[in-house]
């Protein structure tokens, strides 16, 4: 039997591995207990997604299993052993601001979950390909950094700078920089993940993601930028832009060409290796570009706001260069641009606000 096995399997990336790997795989497992739901509240709730692959899906079975317990992992493992040839590890706790409320809990999903799958990849299926999503947050606040020039609606990188071209490469500095505690946790994980490739020669990829997207994410005020953006523009809540005047710039990735770049990887896995995953130059936009755009789809005028105070660590502009990816594996390219993505998510959205009603 063929197993490929993903946590954080109801989240945005989860689902969408879930989707793309459940006619290449003999089964494909879940683990995912709807932490969501206590870092960002009911509306975060992924539990709508796991009833969707449950139902979509006869070949996915899911796990309620906390990462954090190797108590609850290692049964998983036992059962299954050497048929897992494939762990796509989502799972996380992703925002800046939350991390800062519990420090612990924070660092135990980030860093101790993560190294909790690696042992129990290492003991019980080290031949599996291991892949991490990572965050550019990694980088810390190196980015802010760069030569920036403000433009009429953006931030933009000088012209004359390296990083213009393609943006952000994997060589930026991830040290003497503010990170946040959840870019700092996310760190301990990038670094256990790299280890477990260089050193025990385990087949791990770590993936920094820039901003990741697409009609399943379950997007709240302190994480899911488009998404909550979009929620917004249809329902008519408030949406709050936090500094650098609404100019900071995000690429974006859909869900399913980060678990294309997943599915590139497996069939040629590079042991230990770091590849930055994001919209890049294809799929970018700032704050102001993105409300815009959402306006123009949804038909309604948003009501936002600005402050000042911009999130500690957050960056001011970021595109990311997958360069390094597309050279390795050449026969990937991205499928989706930036107005197809929200369309996607607004036609998505609609329809479950109304299932709801």
């Amino acid at each position: 039997m063929n197993i490929a096995l993903v946590t954080g399997s109801a989240g945005l990336i989860g689902s969408e591995s879930v989707a793309f790997f459940a006619d290449k795989f003999d089964l494909v497992i879940g683990i995912d207990n709807n932490l969501r739901q206590y870092f960002f509240g009911t509306d975060a709730s992924t539990e709508w997604n796991r009833n969707r692959l449950a139902e979509a899906y006869p070949n996915y079975e899911h796990y309620t299993a906390d990462i954090r317990k190797v108590e609850e992992l290692e049964p998983i493992f036992k059962k299954y052993g050497t048929d897992i040839t494939l762990i796509v590890h989502t799972a996380a706790q992703p925002s800046h601001d939350w991390a800062a409320r519990e420090p612990f809990t924070d660092f135990s999903v980030n860093a101790t979950g993560t190294l909790n799958m690696l042992e129990m990849t290492r003991q019980n299926c080290p031949e599996a390909v291991f892949i991490f999503t990572s965050t550019n947050k990694v980088y810390g606040d190196n980015p802010n950094y760069l030569p920036l020039i403000e433009t009429e609606t953006r931030w933009e990188i000088d012209e004359n700078h390296p990083y213009f071209k393609n943006g952000i490469d994997e060589q930026m500095s991830i040290d003497h920089t503010k990170h946040s505690l959840f870019g700092a946790s996310k760190v301990a994980a990038d670094i256990l993940v790299q280890e477990y490739g260089r050193y025990f020669g385990m087949k791990t990829g770590i993936f920094r993601g820039g901003c990741l997207t697409g009609p399943n994410h379950s997007g709240a005020q302190l994480h899911g930028f488009l998404s909550y953006l979009m929620k917004c523009a249809i329902t008519g809540n408030h949406y709050t832009i936090f500094g650098y005047k609404g100019k900071q710039v995000r690429d974006n990735i859909h869900s399913y060409d980060l678990v294309n770049m997943f599915w590139h990887y497996y069939q040629n896995p590079r042991a230990g290796e770091v590849y930055n995953a994001g919209g890049g130059r294809y799929a970018n936009c700032s704050m102001l570009e993105g409300i815009a755009i959402c306006e123009e789809i949804s038909g309604n005028k948003m009501s936002y706001s600005y402050s000042e105070t911009n999130r500690i660590g957050d960056h001011i502009w970021y595109i990311s260069d997958l360069s390094k990816f597309k050279e390795h594996y050449p026969g990937w390219n991205w499928t989706y641009d930036l107005k197809q993505t929200l369309v996607q998510i607004h036609d998505g959205m609609v329809q479950r606000l109304q299932l709801q009603k």
